[in-house]
């Protein structure tokens, strides 16, 4: 048995073992070291002469803005809801037809439009998209469908999540494919 505090010297058995495995192992490459100034701590406020402890001194740190919150999330319709809009049981408060827009002039006109009636105070509008040329006469490199594509991109953005709730395709007797239904948020009261 071992004494504490007293070395074992290995055996001629563990060092046969150890110089076998040891000769096939290569030293690690040094890192360069960095060329960074280590930082410095931060500066202090000296101590007043009063000695109290309140106005011990304080590191001084630099002042940060504060990240924007997050923009809400959105959330789908349930399909009782859905249904119910479908069937015409729950109005449809505004809509705009976003069909012809150049993409710029459709996103101004929707932002524009979303603003209006989040202000009157609406709960549900019908955004019409369209669903794209049907024909193949469309210009070389022109999309199908594009402000269909591009809606949905726009209303998920921070931009405008301040607005809506959420959206969901229109129902059939609303367009179907070619419009949303968009859910306003009712707006927040200042103060």
């Amino acid at each position: 048995m071992r004494k504490p505090g007293r070395k074992q010297r290995p055996s001629a058995e563990d060092r046969a073992l150890w110089e076998t495995v040891s000769k096939d192992i290569a030293p690690l490459k040094r890192r360069p070291k960095s060329s960074v100034a280590p930082t410095e701590p931060p500066p202090t406020v000296p101590k007043s002469t009063t000695g109290s402890k309140a106005n011990a001194a304080q590191p001084v740190t630099p002042s940060r803005r504060p990240n924007p919150p997050d923009p809400p999330r959105l959330a789908p319709l349930d399909r009782r809801t859905r249904t119910r809009i479908a069937k015409g049981a729950v109005a449809i408060d505004g809509r705009i037809d976003l069909h012809g827009l150049t993409q710029a002039s459709a996103h101004q006109r929707l932002r524009r439009f979303l603003e209006e009636s989040q202000a009157a105070g609406a709960k549900l509008v019908l955004v019409i998209t369209g669903k794209g040329r049907q024909d193949e006469t469309r210009p070389m490199g022109e999309e199908r469908g594009v402000l269909r594509r591009s809606v949905p991109s726009w209303l998920g953005s921070a931009e405008l999540r301040g607005y809506i709730i959420g959206y969901e395709a229109a129902g059939r007797t609303h367009g179907g494919e070619g419009a949303l239904y968009v859910r306003i948020r009712s707006r927040r009261k200042a103060g």
